[in-house]
């Protein structure tokens, strides 16, 4: 699948995206003003000196805020110890760390999530984007909507321009062929029109969704689990008109309870607008230069921007995004900490002496069929199935995973119980490590040492295994 927002899922394309935009820039910047000056049969003929003075600088502010929003490094955590290892007596008593990441192997502040792109925890992630190379986040997000509005601006302004030659060519239809443009000159004008069109129609999409967030404090990722919270409500069981729903895993007999929690970041509308460009000075949201933009306090407190952000109130308690996932919960006791057998499984299979290549493959694939069993029983239990058709969808799935092998090109294949939403993205889409994200919301209480011992152990297995 390939996205406007997200980009390309066949691994390689995203290397070509930023040459393709500026390809396309001089394309439509340049090329037609080349056109309009040696083709006087387009009539109104050549740009007058206002027009092209207007369009060139629209074209220059382009190119200005396209590199920023390249460039702009979309910030990173640093902690102030030498090892890394946070210091608990320095964040407020009233929101203790309660994600981690287990591919930095550190504590995950709210809204970060770690890109596989850039292979860090990335303050406030809304996505990564192709057509920029960069990741959209607390600092860079004004860069990248700055470049969107001023990119539509000066396509609505070439709109303009193309607009006054194709009333001329519709206007003189009638005379002999001799007498209008050339074929050249007819092509040419089509070729940019259909691509002036596009452009500002897919990248219209792209403007209004980041607008969006912007208006409400959210980010694509934050709209997808908001999406996501909103469709686990209304799949489980809500009889009686019981505010709270209940759910149970077949091998843990854990009980979850769930209730809807609201956003807690939405402060109104200037408030937000204020916390997404960094200002509140309105002068300054927009401007190309000495625009406003937030950045992440690093003094070593670890507290502040990018570390903590201000709620509404709304929930009866702080903290309480994102919500919980029953299948992260259920998946968590089957195999997270404190599962002893689990590791005592990962590290036969690291460092045994005795086991042969054939052996540590074998081992492999019988987890992965468990995994898989695991999570087939899990969505038809979601899903209402009865057994018999579960279990020949779980049949049917298991082929399609020995014909898929280990490996895969581009997206990894879906598993059961991963949730899309209406558009069909996944985490995944928006640039984000699944992995990451499935261990790191998983146990609260997971000790940073154990968490550096998993990362260990999963480096290990795979450098075995390859």
């Amino acid at each position: 699948m390939t996205s406007p927002k997200t980009g390309p899922t066949t691994k390689g394309l995203h290397i070509l995206y930023i040459p393709a935009v500026c390809l396309i820039i001089t394309f439509q910047g340049y090329f037609s003003q080349y056109l309009f000056a040696t083709y006087p049969d387009l009539e109104p003929g050549p740009l007058t000196r206002q027009q092209s003075l207007t369009f060139n600088l629209l074209l220059l502010i382009l190119w200005y805020t396209y590199y920023q929003a390249c460039t702009i490094d979309p910030g990173r955590y640093i902690f102030s110890s030498s090892s890394d290892k946070p210091d608990p007596s320095l964040r407020p008593s009233s929101s203790p760390p309660k994600r981690h990441c287990t591919k930095c192997s550190l504590p995950k502040p709210p809204r970060a999530h770690h890109c596989r792109h850039c292979n860090r925890c990335i303050p406030k992630m809304d996505h990564h984007c192709p057509w920029t190379g960069n990741c959209v986040s607390l600092q860079s997000f004004p860069y990248f909507i700055r470049f969107l509005l001023y990119t539509i601006l000066t396509l609505l302004y070439f709109s303009h321009l193309l607009f006054l030659r194709i009333s001329s060519i519709w206007s003189s239809r009638h005379l002999p062929s001799y007498l209008g443009p050339s074929i050249f000159s007819l092509i040419s004008i089509t070729l940019l029109t259909l691509s002036c069109l596009t452009t500002l129609f897919l990248l219209s999409i792209l403007f209004f969704s980041s607008l969006k967030s912007c208006l409400f404090n959210t980010t694509m990722i934050e709209s997808w689990e908001i999406d996501k919270h909103e469709s686990t409500l209304s799949r489980l069981d809500s009889s009686f008109d019981n505010p709270d729903t209940h759910y149970w895993t077949e091998e843990t007999n854990d009980k979850i309870s769930l209730s809807q929690i609201e956003f807690p970041y939405d402060l109104g509308i200037y408030s937000n607008i204020s916390q997404a460009m960094g200002t509140s000075n309105p002068l300054r949201w927009f401007l190309p230069i000495f625009g406003g933009a937030p950045q992440i306090c690093n003094d070593g407190t670890q507290t502040g921007t990018g570390w903590e952000y201000e709620e509404n109130g709304f929930n009866d308690v702080t903290g309480l995004w994102p919500p919980p996932d029953p299948e992260k919960h259920k998946r968590a006791k089957e195999g997270g900490w404190p599962a002893a057998q689990l590791r005592k499984e990962q590290e036969e299979f690291c460092y045994s002496n005795e086991q042969t290549g054939e052996d540590i493959k074998a081992a492999f694939a019988r987890r992965q069929k468990e995994d898989i069993e695991r999570r087939h029983r899990a969505a038809a239990r979601m899903n209402g199935r009865d057994g018999l058709i579960a279990e020949l969808e779980e049949e049917e799935e298991e082929e399609e995973d020995d014909q898929e092998g280990y490996e895969w090109v581009g997206k990894p294949p879906s598993r059961r119980g991963d949730w899309k939403n209406s558009d069909g993205d996944r985490l995944w889409d928006y640039g984000v490590d699944e992995e990451a994200e499935e261990d790191g919301v998983v146990d609260d209480d997971v000790p940073l040492a154990e968490l550096i011992r998993r990362r260990k152990v999963r480096t290990t297995a795979k450098e075995d295994y390859e």
